[in-house]
């Protein structure tokens, strides 16, 4: 297993740390590794959540295909749009 060591944390931090482990039952490392733990799986939970979102709104458009031109494409069609100016 990995290890990683956190310099320069802030005394507040790791008092309230130390109090949170306790009052788990937990040393610091393992209450460290528990938030961890749950943060890392609230963002996996918060990206399929997004995803299942998206699949929900758009699952009526299963024959809806769009037509995307390559790169470079749209001015070999003629198109005559000039780039934008930043001054």
């Amino acid at each position: 297993m990995a290890s990683i060591v956190i310099r320069n944390m802030d005394d507040n931090l790791k008092a309230r740390l130390r109090l949170r482990a306790r009052r788990h039952g937990r040393s610091m490392e393992e209450e460290t590794r528990e938030i961890l733990r749950d943060v890392l799986a609230s963002e996996i939970r918060s990206g399929l959540e997004f995803w299942r979102s998206v699949h929900q709104r758009f699952a009526g458009l299963e024959d809806v295909w769009f037509s995307l031109a390559r790169r470079g494409e749209d001015q070999a069609a003629g198109s005559t749009a000039e780039p934008p100016t930043f001054g």
